[in-house]
């Protein structure tokens, strides 16, 4: 009606929002109930239509969708210009809170947590930014935490993830406390001339695989995506491969560095695959790797189990191992702040076998929630004791000691 009504008009633009309700291909669209009603096929009568509407149409016209995915393929053929827009990155997203909040509104470190939230459209910000700004708070910090909890509530009731990224890194982290079989500054070095790279990374829980990623995306200066198993798989058959192939765009739109945590997930040896999907998963993973121009870390505990072929397309396979004796004294002293300790500690961190900085980290939260200066007696008594828990850790023998 409204092509009709403007044909014989000049400089006319018809905007149409939210079309999948209308002419979705699912049977549930109103155009398919009103035929459906007339005793015909809401099908065939609605693609025809619809076909005829978009070859003819005498004005402009601006189709706009929330999940393409409704449109029948038919249609999607017929318009002149598909553009897909998609979440801004994380340098967009600080240009849309700066522009909206202004410079005063909120602290440097709370715009800079509304731009690190993944996912959080131009919008939601906007609309943050209108509440906050009613709610007339005196107070930087109450503006922070309001803002915050506003995107948050309202990312959840859209269904989205808020959950938090992975910490940054420790105060005294050092790559000299990665016990490695290569040497990791010449692979920086290398890095930093804006090379591509795939890495894999493998080795004991704790010995610095996922660290290593984010020392890369500081020395880089390059923002990091980490994405777990959690996060890229999904219980619906291909929707795995779709989250693997959006996490390899995303990280090449922003020239991020990708880090795929638990990547044996996606790379198991197919030749042990019992179900189609999981030969698919690793089929599309390594279509991602060799695709991708950027630098991809993928890091592992099971290295055994990964497919052949996967391995052969890493460029840079890495152990991490435990930390040898020297390791194990320099970072003591790192974080104690001390060039000494006492003969009766140096003894005990000769006996630390299967340290990692994990232990350490862990030790580390431990006094610090218990509110207490790390000092070598108790930092020792809790590291030890992380170690008790380990898989494999040597138990005391039953029986007499003398």
């Amino acid at each position: 009606m409204a092509q009709r009504l403007l044909a014989g008009q000049r400089r006319q633009l018809l905007l149409f929002d939210e079309v999948e309700d209308v002419f979705g291909s699912d049977g549930t669209s109103l155009l398919s109930m009103l035929m459906g009603r007339q005793g015909r096929d809401p099908e065939s009568l609605a693609k025809g239509w619809i076909n005829q509407a978009l070859e003819s149409n005498p004005i402009p016209t601006v189709w706009v969708c929330n999940s393409i995915a409704a449109l029948d393929p038919a249609y999607l053929r017929r318009f002149d210009l598909v553009m897909e827009f998609r979440a801004p990155a994380r340098a967009v997203r600080q240009r849309v809170v700066q522009r909206y909040f202004g410079g005063n509104v909120l602290s440097e470190q709370g715009a800079a947590t509304l731009a690190a939230i993944d996912g959080l459209p131009p919008a939601q910000i906007e609309r943050a930014a209108r509440v906050v700004k009613a709610l007339g708070s005196k107070r930087r910090d109450e503006r922070d935490a309001q803002a915050k909890r506003i995107v948050e509530m309202s990312l959840r009731a859209m269904g989205h993830s808020t959950a938090r990224k992975a910490a940054g890194l420790p105060q005294h982290y050092d790559p000299a406390f990665l016990n490695t079989d290569r040497d990791l500054s010449a692979l920086i070095e290398g890095l930093c001339a804006g090379r591509a790279a795939r890495l894999c990374l493998f080795g004991p829980p704790g010995t610095g695989k996922t660290a290593l990623g984010h020392h890369l995306a500081q020395v880089l200066d390059r923002p990091l995506h980490v994405k777990r198993a959690s996060d890229l798989v999904s219980m619906w058959v291909g929707e795995t491969e779709k989250n693997l192939a959006q996490a390899f765009l995303e990280a090449s739109d922003e020239g991020a560095i990708l880090l795929i945590d638990e990547a044996d997930s996606f790379l198991q040896d197919r030749s042990r695959a019992q179900r189609g999907w999981e030969v698919s998963q690793v089929n599309e993973m390594l279509t991602q790797m060799e695709a991708f121009e950027g630098i991809l870390i993928a890091s592992t505990n099971l290295v055994d189990s990964l497919d052949a072929a996967s391995l052969r397309r890493f460029d840079f396979k890495v152990r991490f191992d435990f930390l040898d004796p020297a390791q194990r004294l320099a970072l003591f002293r790192r974080v104690l702040g001390e060039t000494t300790l006492d003969a009766a500690s140096r003894r005990r961190i000769e006996r630390l076998d299967r340290f990692t900085p994990g232990e350490m980290a862990n030790a580390l939260r431990q006094l610090r929630v218990l509110g207490q200066v790390p000092t070598a007696p108790p930092l020792l008594d809790l590291v030890e004791a992380e170690l008790r828990l380990k898989p494999g850790a040597a138990r005391s023998p039953m029986g007499f000691l003398r």
